[in-house]
């Protein structure tokens, strides 16, 4: 699913990725730790398509088959919005929206029409536990709940894989913990690959592999 060779980043002087080769399968649920500064989320960002690794003659990123490298902007916005899920540690939900809205809004940037999009999102909100909660807005809702409408808008265009930095880091332990049993419900349902930094012990341990970083290497496979 995920093909990685000889990831290297620099911001100016400083490397901060430093050749990190990775394999990720389908389905997979992949967890990465490390301490701060170890280049996680600068990897994760990469992986992502968010950020672009700096160039060597032997780098290489391959998701779902398809090379990074040879898409044009447009295309790869075109191949993110539609391959690839998101999860932050700050919901990013847009306050002036309704749930519902929120997890619409990958949905309409795809073209999809308004009257699919809101049975698809009112459909995982209810597998989310939330079908009391559609037409809330985000003040109106805990941190928990905010945090799955994050979760059902990064899967309203069925991504093959779902990036996740520090998903519960914004959480108490009883919100954390049922957010970690989701992606775990998720993937048997969805048959998504989970690629998730994380500080959470419990999660980390909880992924079918975990990865540690250190100074820009991967350690542990």
């Amino acid at each position: 699913m995920i093909i990685a060779k000889h990831i290297h980043k620099y911001y100016d002087q400083l490397h901060v990725l430093k050749g990190v080769d990775l394999d990720i399968d389908k389905g997979e649920i992949v967890s990465i730790v490390g301490a701060s500064g170890a280049g996680k989320t600068t990897l994760l960002q990469i992986l992502g398509t968010l950020d672009s690794y700096s160039k060597h003659s032997d780098s290489q990123l391959q998701i779902n088959g398809v090379d990074i490298t040879t898409l044009s902007d447009t295309s790869l916005a075109k191949f993110r919005n539609e391959q690839l899920g998101f999860i932050f540690q700050f919901h990013q939900l847009l306050p002036e929206f309704t749930a519902v809205e929120n997890v619409c809004i990958p949905a309409f940037i795809k073209g999809i029409s308004q009257k699919e999009a809101l049975q698809k999102a009112t459909e995982l909100l209810r597998f989310l536990g939330l079908e009391d909660r559609i037409n809330h807005k985000p003040n109106e809702l805990s941190g928990g709940e905010q945090q799955r409408v994050a979760v059902a808008r990064a899967l309203i265009n069925n991504p093959a894989v779902v990036f996740a930095d520090e998903p519960s880091g914004n959480l108490d332990s009883e919100s954390a913990e049922q957010l970690h049993q989701l992606f775990f419900k998720l993937r048997d349902r969805f048959g998504q690959t989970f690629v998730i930094v994380t500080h959470n012990h419990e999660l980390a341990e909880m992924a079918d592999r975990k990865i540690t970083m250190v100074d820009g290497l991967v350690k542990t496979v």
